[in-house]
């Protein structure tokens, strides 16, 4: 039953993608999409095209077929317009003729960012510009152009947002730098780096590459679209908007000239978006790096050091991309102390009893964000860190079920339930402890034990470690 479902939304997909793009242009025969058969642009090298072919190759059917299954898999929520991505098929499907016409005369114009405020780790918030889906269906379009293009030139030392790279490979590199004896780390952090990009600056870049004047124009009037916040719009004078597709690799075109003068300067680094770690052999040789760096980055890219933030340290001293490292020969990598605060409090807002909710529901919410996190923090190779955390999170579950049973007679009524003898639990039942005290006690772990917890689907922190 669950594979003609499958098959049935499948079936369905495929129909919209070929709705959505039936067309290009008068007299062009339907392509049925097919999932699998390797398409034109997939054989296509990282070769620019013709002077006036980019914003033909942004509209090209597979490239529009391949960011709408993009925008889709991504999902997120409705830009300024209200629009949600289950009903940008059906937009296209009515509208593309006209938009891509737009596109290809060069009149496109996209609708300001939703502002949204998200908090930082250690203080402060982050500010997303939220665009619409229909601006992000054409941003992913754009990106997925640039990126052919550009990706084969980007050093090899640039990891964020690129195909087949990630952050653990990032981290990886930095633990292999200090192995081979360069154990300290000139740590950079660009101040509200997405925020500060100088539009003149990164246009005339794409321009050494992209002749089409169209396509310039498309990407300068994302830049400019502008802000909604409250019912206001604000004009955009500099930086690319954290929360588009497009914001990316326009900050890896960027910062790919901070990477062309490191490696020319020999130095050994690693770097994800604006996350930059050089690692040297002595205080000495950092400090000189750092002023170095520093003055190119603000006299040439038009970008500020954080000073506050930045620092010539040891690397176990500091934190990269949620990881620290052991001060062995051979270093490890660790849970950086900022992640494991993180995974606290966060454990600790989905575990609060007076959410109302059953445990079996708090079970499920919690294992959904445990899978995220051992996806990414699982790497880490200090397995009793995750043992700690995993104690922790088990002892968190056992206090919140044993508030939620209140009263005395409750929880000696659960406790015998649970195979706990009379007497024991008539004593833990009337204990005065607190429940942090108690929930440690064999009686309470016996009654809900690892196995029951894992009966309920919450995962082991340390099976993936």
């Amino acid at each position: 039953m669950s594979t003609r479902r499958n098959s049935t939304t499948d079936k369905r997909q495929k129909s919209q993608y070929r709705l959505a793009f039936a067309e290009e242009s008068r007299g062009a025969a339907p392509m049925a999409f097919e999932e699998g058969t390797e398409s034109e642009l997939a054989k296509r090298t990282a070769e620019s095209p013709a002077t006036e072919q980019w914003v033909k190759e942004v509209c090209e059917r597979e490239n529009c077929k391949q960011a709408l299954r993009r925008v889709k898999a991504n999902k997120g929520s409705p830009g300024i317009d209200g629009m949600t991505v289950e009903q940008l098929p059906g937009h296209l499907k009515e509208h593309w003729p006209a938009i891509r016409e737009q596109l290809l005369g060069g009149t496109y114009k996209p609708q300001p960012v939703k502002r949204v405020e998200i908090p930082k780790p250690d203080g402060g918030v982050r500010k997303l510009g939220i665009p619409t889906v229909l601006d992000r269906f054409i941003q992913q379009a754009v990106m997925q152009v640039l990126q052919r293009s550009w990706d084969g030139t980007f050093s090899e030392h640039s990891y964020g947002f690129r195909p087949k790279r990630s952050a653990h490979q990032a981290v990886e590199k930095a633990q292999q730098y200090q192995a081979e004896g360069y154990r300290w780390v000139v740590d950079l952090d660009l101040e509200k780096f997405f925020d500060r990009v100088n539009h003149d600056r990164l246009l005339a870049k794409i321009a050494e590459r992209v002749s089409d004047r169209r396509l310039l124009k498309l990407i300068r009037a994302f830049l400019r679209a502008g802000v909604m916040e409250n019912g206001l719009v604000s004009p955009a004078e500099e930086g690319t908007p954290q929360g588009g597709p497009l914001s990316p690799v326009l900050s890896n075109i960027v910062l790919n000239e901070l990477d062309q003068e490191l490696e020319r300067r020999g130095h050994r680094f690693t770097r994800y978006a604006d996350d930059c770690n050089i690692y040297v052999r002595s205080r000495r040789a950092g400090e000189r790096v750092m002023s170095n760096v520093t003055r190119l980055l603000t006299t040439k890219l038009k970008l500020r050091v954080n000073r506050e933030k930045s620092a010539v340290a040891r690397p176990w001293e500091r934190k990269f991309l949620g990881f620290s490292f052991t001060n062995h020969k051979q270093p490890k990598r660790r849970l950086a102390p900022k992640a494991v605060a993180r995974f606290k409090e966060r454990v600790r807002e989905l575990t609060h009893r007076t959410r109302g909710i059953s445990l079996a529901q708090m079970v499920h919410e919690l294992t959904e964000y445990l899978r995220g996190w051992i996806g990414y923090f699982g790497r880490c190779e200090t397995p009793s860190v995750l043992e700690e955390l995993a104690q922790w999170l088990r002892r968190r579950l056992r206090s919140m079920v044993w508030k939620q049973w209140k009263r005395g007679t409750t929880r000696y009524r659960e406790l015998r339930k649970r195979g706990i003898a009379a007497q024991e639990a008539a004593q833990t039942a009337g204990s005065s402890d607190g429940p942090w005290h108690l929930v440690n006690t064999p009686a309470l772990k016996l009654a809900l034990s690892n196995a029951y917890f894992a009966s309920l689907g919450l995962p082991e922190l340390t099976a993936h470690g």
